[in-house]
């Protein structure tokens, strides 16, 4: 099959092996994926990955033991768990530790033609969902991740760090909860154009301090050093970024002004979904460019420039 691959250096190939399903998964064929931040950093040696890399994604199950699963539309949660470890048990099985994550950690993703999953993973798409719109469902869970892990009020004073993907879907969701937030960046072209959306916009520069909860999105090692900076005493600040290079922070603001870090990955994807579904929330404007799946090399070039936010493979 054509498949993009990291190894090390990205390549599209034509004669790549199709994954065979095995007892308890599903074989999709892939519809749309989404380039996203670790995306990026994977392919600037983030977790040292090997493979094919792409997490977000829209797809049709094409070979399936699973009778409801078979030809439907799905996303897909993309950590792949045992279910036998005491994590699994207990409900945590995002944070399983022999646990394969698509197209991050041990398992090929969707920067392909074909995938595999567990059953299990695989959630079905409702018709009214276009593909368009389920391909930032895997995105959206990981924002509304926070709500489960926090406790944001609704008139708290609150930023978002990086003009980014996500920060860009970071302030979708707080608005589309009801929450007034401002979000931080560097590119006055990517300001613009969220600005448009009805998201309060700030330059770095014209941002002062004193938020009860900054939310860091940069994908830079410096973002939990400017988080620390604007937060207020006894706030909290929620780390979503990852990144390959790391920086250098003083922790002591943290200590003497007892600031909340909590770090937030991958969420359950039925709020993301419930909140695409019923038009609370319509990330689409976000959509820069889809590329075709041969073009894939020239889709991460222009995925990696500003002021693109999201881009698309169609395989």
């Amino acid at each position: 099959m054509r498949a993009l691959v990291l190894d090390p250096q990205l390549v599209l190939r034509k004669d790549y092996p199709e994954p065979a399903r095995v007892a308890g998964e599903s074989i999709v064929r892939v519809r749309l994926a989404g380039i996203c931040g670790t995306d990026l950093e994977l392919a600037r040696g983030y977790m040292s990955y090997c493979g094919v890399p792409g997490h977000e994604f829209v797809g049709e199950v094409s070979e399936t033991e699973t009778p409801n699963l078979a030809g439907r539309r799905v996303v897909g949660e993309i950590n792949a768990a045992c279910g036998r470890c005491n994590w699994c048990a207990g409900g945590l099985a995002r944070h399983c530790p022999n646990r394969t994550v698509l197209g991050i950690a041990g398992r090929d993703g969707a920067f392909a033609e074909f995938l595999r999953l567990p059953d299990q993973n695989l959630v079905p798409l409702p018709d009214s969902v276009p593909d368009e719109l389920g391909v930032f469902v895997e995105p959206v869970a990981a924002i509304y991740e926070m709500f489960e892990q926090t406790k944001l009020e609704p008139d708290g004073k609150l930023a978002v760090l990086g003009d980014g993907r996500l920060g860009a879907l970071a302030a979708l969701v707080l608005r589309a909860e009801g929450y007034a937030p401002v979000l931080v960046g560097h590119h006055r072209e990517k300001l613009d154009r969220l600005a448009a959306l009805g998201v309060n916009v700030k330059l770095e520069d014209e941002v002062l301090s004193g938020f009860d909860a900054v939310i860091d999105c940069t994908g830079a090692g410096s973002g939990l050093a400017r988080a620390l900076a604007i937060v207020r005493p006894r706030g909290t600040v929620i780390l979503k970024s990852t990144a390959t290079a790391s920086a250098p922070v003083n922790l002591a603001p943290a200590v003497v002004n007892e600031i909340t870090v909590v770090g937030s990955r991958c969420g359950r994807f039925a709020p993301a979904l419930a909140a695409l579904a019923c038009g609370k929330l319509d990330p689409r404007p976000l959509i820069s460019q889809v590329f075709p799946l041969d073009d894939a090399l020239a889709a991460f070039a222009a995925a990696g420039r500003s002021p693109t936010f999201k881009v698309l493979l169609e395989p």
